[in-house]
C-alpha cells in the first residue's frame, strides 16, 4: 500500500453507526490548517458531511488553530469543503435522501502529500444494536481467552 499517514480517526462512529459504504474524498485547506493536519491537531468527534447546492461540506470538525500562525488562522470549525466528482456527489445526494442515512467522516490522512477524509454513508443505531454489538464483542473476546486457556 502506497504512503499513508492518518491524522485522526473517529472511533464512536463505528460504534454509533451502521457502516454500509466509504468514500474517499479530498479536503480544502488553507495553510495553516495543513500545517496544524500534519502535527495531529485534529478533531472529527460530532462532525458530519453535507450536500449543499451541488457541493460536498464537512461541518464541525475541529483543526486547532497552528501556533505559528498568528493572523493566518482561520476559523477551528468553519465549514470545509470536500472534493469529489460530481457523479459522486449527486449520488451521495440521492442516498442521503433516503431515510436514516447520513454521511459521517471515518478519518483524516495524507496520501501522496494531500490530505484526504475517508466518508462512511452511515446508517445510525438504535440502543438495542449498541447493546447487542457489545454482547457479541464480549462473547467472542470469552471465547478466545477460552480457547487460548486450552491451548496452554
Amino acid at each position: 500500500m502506497e504512503n499513508v499517514k492518518v491524522v485522526t480517526e473517529n472511533r464512536k462512529a463505528r460504534h454509533d453507526f451502521h457502516i454500509l459504504e466509504t468514500y474517499e474524498a479530498g479536503m480544502e485547506l488553507k495553510g495553516t490548517e495543513v500545517k496544524s493536519l500534519r502535527s495531529g491537531k485534529a478533531n472529527l468527534k460530532d462532525s458530519y458531511a453535507q450536500v449543499e447546492n451541488g457541493e460536498l461540506f464537512l461541518f464541525n470538525m475541529h483543526i486547532s488553530p497552528y501556533e505559528q500562525g498568528n493572523r493566518f488562522n482561520v476559523d477551528p470549525v468553519r465549514k470545509r469543503k470536500l472534493l469529489m466528482h460530481k457523479k459522486e456527489i449527486m449520488r451521495l445526494l440521492g442516498k442521503t435522501k433516503e431515510k436514516g442515512l447520513t454521511l459521517v467522516p471515518l478519518k483524516v490522512y495524507f496520501t501522496r502529500g494531500k490530505a484526504k477524509v475517508e466518508l462512511a454513508l452511515a446508517q445510525g443505531k438504535k440502543l438495542y444494536d449498541k447493546r447487542e454489538a457489545a454482547a457479541e464483542k464480549s462473547a467472542k473476546r470469552d471465547i478466545e481467552k477460552a480457547l487460548k486457556e486450552r491451548m496452554r
